[in-house]
């Protein structure tokens, strides 16, 4: 474990992290990459007002945020978080347009799961209009034990192609996220970067891309460096958590420093989501996070 630890108290190091961060009067370095925080990230420091929230987060370097539930937030706050993050020039990166863990959906024949998918797609247009995205998570349910794995794959494709149709015009992309199997999801059909990259090509669309969330993927199959590598052409979004944990990079067996730099080597411009919890609670928490991403960026 390679972690500095900040104390919020003592050091002026320690001082410095308990003050407000003020948004276009720091000196905060810019990253190397575009990770993006969730709301909730970083309350000990900036509280739980999501415009605060923002401000701190732009304050701290950061370009991007991304936010799972925004397709279910109100039309106002919507706007609200849109009119932010225009203000402190952030982008915005995935939100959850179709997530089901316990139902069997896109493996159903596209005439018993068209209507709905659709509606949920055009849901998700809608919101991305509204907040500038251009990326949506797409997770496509559980795996049906009863179907011949390859009948359910051809439903997989044919559904995500009446997807891909509503969402390309608008310049929208569903990014498919594999979860892994063995401790967080049992039971999804799609689990795997080669299995995701097959039915991309299928899928045929530039609206339908990978969403690689590497703790994920070093549970399910490692290989990360030469998976990456391998699915390139059709990944589109990488999501970090650190494994075991699923805390900030340094607190797990993942050697993100190598990975961000292969990724920048590769001239990837894309955004990587932070979606993982905190190793520590409060204030020391929150700064060992801060820490840990200055750390695996110094490349």
């Amino acid at each position: 474990m390679r972690r500095r630890e900040f104390l919020a108290g003592g050091s002026a190091m320690g001082l410095a992290a308990v003050l407000p961060t003020i948004p276009g009067n720091n000196e905060k370095k810019s990253f190397n990459l575009t990770y993006a925080p969730h709301f909730g990230l970083f309350t000990a420091h900036a509280g739980e007002d999501l415009i605060d929230q923002l401000n701190f987060i732009a304050g701290e370097g950061f370009a991007a945020v991304e936010d799972n539930d925004m397709m279910e937030r109100p039309v106002s706050e919507q706007e609200k978080i849109a009119a932010a993050m225009s203000r402190l020039n952030l982008k915005m990166g995935v939100f959850v347009a179709y997530a089901e863990f316990r139902t069997q959906t896109f493996v159903r024949a596209p005439e018993i799961i068209k209507e709905n998918l659709q509606e949920r797609m055009h849901k998700a247009v809608e919101v991305a209009k509204r907040v500038n995205a251009q990326w949506c998570t797409v997770v496509p349910g559980t795996y049906d034990p009863g179907l011949e794995w390859g009948y359910q794959t051809a439903n997989v494709i044919e559904n995500l192609k009446w997807c891909a149709e509503i969402c390309e015009p608008a310049g929208l992309t569903m990014v498919l996220e594999p979860l892994n199997p063995w401790h967080d999801h049992p039971g999804m059909f799609l689990s795997r970067i080669p299995q995701a990259f097959q039915i991309c090509r299928a899928v045929n669309s530039p609206a339908c891309k990978i969403l690689n969330d590497l703790y994920h993927q070093q549970i399910t199959e490692g290989n990360l460096i030469p998976n990456i590598d391998l699915a390139w052409s059709e990944i589109n979004y990488f999501q970090v958590g650190d494994n075991p944990g699923r805390n900030e990079p340094t607190t797990g067996e993942i050697n993100f420093l190598n990975i961000f730099k292969h990724l920048h080597s590769k001239g990837y411009s894309g955004i990587i989501g932070m979606e993982h919890g905190k190793s520590l609670d409060g204030l020391q928490g929150e700064n060992a996070v801060l820490a840990a991403y200055r750390e695996v960026d110094s490349f």
